[in-house]
């Protein structure tokens, strides 16, 4: 038996399928561009994220013929949504993470509901990334398709709806809208009068881990897929990655490494404390029922180092043509593996968490003649680095302690990008055999659900953990020494006049 975990990314989509003891039988993987109309704006073409989808399904079952796919579980990017009209047509593009067009709509309705009270429902603080905003400004902006839109779904609904099957959204993913009660796990009411909107407009809310359908037998035999394929709900993409990484405890966390970083530990018991509250790290649903996590993130994460590899990487990619090796592998190789002279403000797209800025912008400092192009890559990772330090060290102020980080993502293959984090962050980094664990976690959950073993229990027969990255003591402690400066970066900057 197989099982197959499909993940919905912000700039591509992945289908992989594992068989029943965690093995990889088979992936396929295909790229979309993100339309930016103007400035602000970022958005997915949903018909081609849907066609995407498709093929790499199609294509990864076509490598595995003879063991048919049994389940499936949807991993998908959070907050983007998709309506969809009566005929089952997709009626707009998804705004995703990165569009910020929704700010004014976020500060006019956070402040007549209140940031205190969305904060307690919603585990989270407000932000124009979040569904409701972008429903806000979707509703002003577009009120035709807004009326003729029957439904409202994210990437995981939207993908089984296009499978043939009634829509149904896990509770961690229905957390990312900002329009979901944590406590009750329901589509709030209160939220939704404010909006004048009826929960009938959104997918069914759901537990992961729980059989919603099966693929409709047309769709199936276009996909290549067998007769009943269930589908099973998986989730918002980080917590999963965290489950494929094999989080299942406190006092351990999930360090990716995407188009943006982020640290997702688990815990048994909402945390909505002040501290939190002040910096914008949001408590929700974990993907084991009765767990809870948060997501501190930097939007700045991997796609600083693709915007490094495209401007001034021509050489490596030359060479990746010449050669068949990565682009991005043959850059980090050159970086060193000893401290930058720079230090950077890595705010090349709106912060994340701590502080939900979207007005903002990068910096360099330390420039100078002798400063090489390698000088620039390691400090602007580093960069990064100091920024998730700086949102663990309010975690543990919290009381969600981390000991133990899994690494995965693209950036958990680069032995030389983990090492400059532990150092860093001054924490042993475990890496783990499937990085790419939030279809790795999806899958597990189509196996979980349809042999009905414990999903711990096959957590712990299918994660398979590598090397332990340990920081190098002297790296550490001149890092130490720098972050304390970097604390104070980004205050600094807020003081002086917009550039722009």
């Amino acid at each position: 038996m197989s099982y197959m975990g499909v993940d919905i990314g912000q700039t591509g989509c992945r289908a992989i399928i594992f068989d029943e003891k965690g093995q990889q039988r088979a992936q396929s993987y295909r790229e979309y561009p993100t339309v930016m109309p103007q400035e602000g704006w970022a958005e997915l073409d949903s018909t081609q994220v849907r066609d995407r989808c498709f093929e790499v399904m199609r294509e990864a079952q076509s490598q595995c013929p003879e063991d048919p796919v049994q389940g499936l579980g949807i991993s998908c990017q959070g907050e983007a949504f998709t309506p969809i009209g009566a005929e089952g047509e997709n009626l707009s593009n998804a705004m995703i993470t990165f569009d910020t067009r929704a700010a004014a709509h976020m500060e006019r309705f956070s402040t007549e509901f209140g940031i205190e009270q969305l904060y307690r429902i919603t585990g989270h603080t407000a932000h124009p990334m979040f569904s409701l905003f972008k429903l806000l400004w979707f509703m002003e902006n577009r009120r035709e398709s807004f009326d003729r839109a029957v439904k409202f779904l994210c990437f995981e609904d939207f993908l089984q709806h296009h499978l043939g099957v009634e829509p149904h959204i896990s509770w961690s993913l229905a957390g990312r809208t900002m329009m979901f009660n944590i406590q009750s796990h329901q589509w709030d009411s209160e939220i939704l009068d404010a909006v004048g909107l009826d929960a009938s407009r959104f997918a069914v809310p759901t537990a992961s881990g729980k059989i919603v359908g099966s693929v409709d037998p047309s769709v199936a035999r276009a996909l290549g897929l067998g007769p009943d394929v269930q589908i099973i709900s998986a989730g918002h993409d980080q917590p999963l990655g965290a489950l494929g990484a094999g989080v299942v405890k406190p006092g351990k966390a999930m360090y990716a490494t995407g188009t943006s970083e982020c640290i997702t530990p688990a815990f048994t018991n909402p945390i909505l404390s002040d501290d939190l509250f002040n910096n914008n790290i949001c408590t929700y649903d974990y993907i084991l029922e009765g767990m809870y996590t948060t997501v501190a993130f930097s939007l700045t994460g991997g796609n600083i180092l693709k915007w490094f590899r495209d401007q001034w990487g021509q050489e490596e990619m030359r060479e990746a043509e010449r050669s068949g090796r990565d682009a991005y592998e043959l850059l980090l190789a050159k970086i060193g593996r000893t401290p930058s002279p720079l230090l950077v403000l890595p705010y090349f797209t709106p912060t994340g968490t701590p502080y939900f800025d979207h007005d903002v912008y990068g910096a360099v400092l330390g420039l100078k003649l002798t400063t090489t192009r390698e000088d620039v890559l390691r400090g602007l990772l580093e960069g990064v680095a100091f920024e998730m330090r700086l949102n663990l060290e309010i975690l543990d102020r919290s009381g969600i302690h981390i000991d133990e980080l899994r690494a995965i993502g693209g950036g958990a293959k680069s032995p030389i990008w983990t090492q400059l984090k532990a150092d860093i962050l001054d924490k042993p980094i475990t890496t783990v055999v499937v990085t790419e664990a939030a279809c790795f976690a999806a899958a597990m959950l189509a196996c979980a659900a349809i042999t009905e073993e414990p999903l711990t229990s096959l957590v712990e027969r299918w994660v398979q953990t590598g090397e332990v990255i340990e920081p190098i003591p002297e790296n550490a402690k001149r890092y130490s020494e720098r972050f304390e400066t970097y604390r104070e970066l980004y205050p600094a900057f807020k003081k002086l006049p917009s550039i722009q």
